[in-house]
């Protein structure tokens, strides 16, 4: 998988068993931060101290363990959501990293993102704003767009509908650097979701095949299933729509 957005972060990855060393070394690669390997601990401290103590030494946490295990580590430390260290819990098999504290103001909802674009898991954001945005949108483009390109190709898309009710943009793990999609991201403050190229060939759910996208991607289209994946319980409301190498496709969930 590709990391959405351009540079490290400071962030402290906890491990709670050994196994999950190749999963954390691979996130490291990727975002940076610092590894905690508690059972390294000469002192026979047990983890909830070390967590404890170690646990205003970050600004951004991301904790490779079972959720319940990460609540029970965070009681009584969360004070006050505007100064608490954003926590992410990422599953050991890395397919759900769950934004938990401080998704807001401390970024553990952007955060869940890029964890998710590294290891291939499912960004799971709970806070209410995101909850009520109905919108997801899917995107395909050429080479080189640039952000004004995107941004035109998807109020086209939307029509009446403001670009506040987009929860997500996704696209594919080749278009993930993109730099004209990412400054159209950075630009409305809008997570990027990325898929991997063999997730979409295996769901090429396209309401018309593209020649071109075929041969240059090796999928039949990009847009539209991008969308539907990411947005499950949804239903196709714009199909393709298409405008100076701009590929844009809305799904609208089903609430």
């Amino acid at each position: 998988m590709h990391d959405e957005g351009r540079s490290m972060i400071d962030c402290g990855i906890w491990l709670v068993r050994p196994e999950s060393e190749a999963l954390a070394l691979a996130l490291q690669e990727r975002l940076g931060g610092v590894l905690y390997r508690p059972w390294l601990d000469n002192t026979a401290t047990p983890q909830k101290e070390q967590f404890a103590a170690a646990y205003r030494q970050q600004s951004q946490w991301i904790m490779i363990a079972a959720s319940g295990i990460a609540v029970r580590f965070l009681e009584g430390l969360a004070q006050d959501k505007h100064s608490d260290p954003a926590v992410v819990v990422l599953d050991e098999a890395g397919r759900f990293a769950v934004s938990l504290l401080a998704g807001h103001e401390g970024g553990a909802n952007r955060l869940a993102y890029r964890v998710a674009n590294v290891t291939g898991a499912i960004p799971v954001i709970t806070t209410a704003t995101e909850a009520l945005k109905p919108l997801v949108v899917g995107i395909g483009c050429r080479k080189g767009v640039t952000a004004g390109q995107i941004a035109a190709a998807v109020h086209l898309a939307l029509g009446e509908r403001p670009l506040s009710e987009v929860r997500e943009i996704v696209t594919i793990d080749l278009k993930a650097n993109e730099p004209g999609l990412l400054d159209f991201c950075e630009l409305h403050d809008l997570p990027l979701r990325v898929l991997a190229s063999a997730t979409v060939a295996a769901r090429p759910w396209v309401t018309k095949a593209s020649d071109w996208v075929q041969q240059n991607v090796g999928l039949p289209g990009v847009c539209e299933p991008c969308a539907l994946i990411a947005g499950a319980r949804g239903r196709l409301i714009v199909p393709k729509t298409a405008l100076n190498g701009v590929a844009v496709a809305v799904v609208e969930d089903n609430i």
